[in-house]
């Protein structure tokens, strides 16, 4: 599929190896719990959703930060191996970031984010000699941010994208107060039930937050959305849960990869609904992402 006919989707976001394990349940504060055998995964809120966007169809542009070191490395060989355009992820002076993460045997799972060179990821600054972050957002239909980068630097993107008439998504993960300040540059906030409270607006208040469409994700009972005065409900899909390590990201990458290939609002929330449940079945932040076909063909049997 070609990049026009896909669509173009710009990630500014982060890059993080996550090291798992596996264990009875999620240990409570002071309580060891033994697991199993530690994994590792690629991951990242950033990187993930470039990855489910990619998978289901979008031409991808990403722009984050890894160190110098062999996690980097792997990290931005994966990314390209998924036909996502990683120019834009550029080196910096610390570690690469990590997640620290525990998938209990009921597939919920308890995530330390260490960001390392996420704190230092790209300004969209147009470079006049055709750097890596020249022209950006050239040809962009959309821009996805998330949390795990500075507030400012989401910004940044965002006061770009804005000028440029670029509509912003923004899955606001892990959620704070303080991101409050970048929701009036934001078309579509995308969030859980727990990210809304703890941005002052719990159930029933998405419109106190100001953008004009807000979707809450709602695990498996599906999602709830405020549109422009309107609100509406799609219901989840019942299936055997793994891992739901990377169903939001999933959830948001395909909502990306849908309103992007020009998927009006609604129909892109049943493929991004259907996509995060499916993520679910299999273990890993992205090894559940599905690709179109088998979205497709899952949506077909169900």
């Amino acid at each position: 599929m070609s990049g026009a006919a896909a669509g173009v989707v710009v990630v500014a976001g982060s890059l993080n190896l996550d090291l798992v394990g596996r264990a009875p349940r999620i240990p409570q504060a002071g309580e060891t719990v033994l697991g199993g055998e530690l994994q590792r995964h690629h991951g990242g809120k950033g990187g993930n959703q470039a990855v489910a966007a990619a998978r289901l169809g979008a031409a991808v542009r990403l722009f984050g930060a890894v160190g110098h070191d062999a996690a980097g490395d792997e990290l931005i060989a994966a990314l390209a191996a998924e036909g996502i355009d990683t120019r834009g992820v550029q080196r910096a002076d610390a570690a690469t970031g990590c997640a620290l993460i525990t998938v209990s045997e009921a597939g919920e799972n308890a995530i330390t984010v260490l960001p390392g060179a996420n704190r230092h990821a790209p300004l969209p600054v147009a470079d006049a000699r055709g750097g890596a972050l020249g022209g950006a957002l050239d040809g962009a239909r959309l821009l996805l941010l998330q949390g795990e980068i500075p507030l400012a630097v989401n910004a940044a993107w965002a006061a770009a994208a804005r000028a440029r008439g670029v509509p912003v998504l923004f899955n606001a993960a892990p959620a704070a107060l303080a991101l409050r300040a970048l929701l009036p540059q934001v078309d579509l906030l995308l969030v859980n039930e727990g990210e809304l409270a703890l941005l002052g607006a719990p159930g029933g208040h998405e419109a106190a937050l100001g953008p004009p469409t807000v979707v809450v994700t709602l695990g498996a009972r599906g999602c709830r959305v405020w549109h422009r005065g309107q609100s509406f409900a799609l219901p989840g899909h019942a299936v055997p849960v793994v891992d739901t390590t990377g169903a939001g990201d999933t959830f948001a990458g395909a909502l990306a990869a849908a309103l992007a290939r020009g998927a009006a609002l609604a129909s892109a929330l049943e493929q991004a609904n259907a996509a995060g449940a499916l993520a679910c079945t299999r273990a890993g932040a992205r090894g559940g992402m599905p690709t179109r076909g088998e979205l497709a063909r899952w949506v077909d049997r169900a």
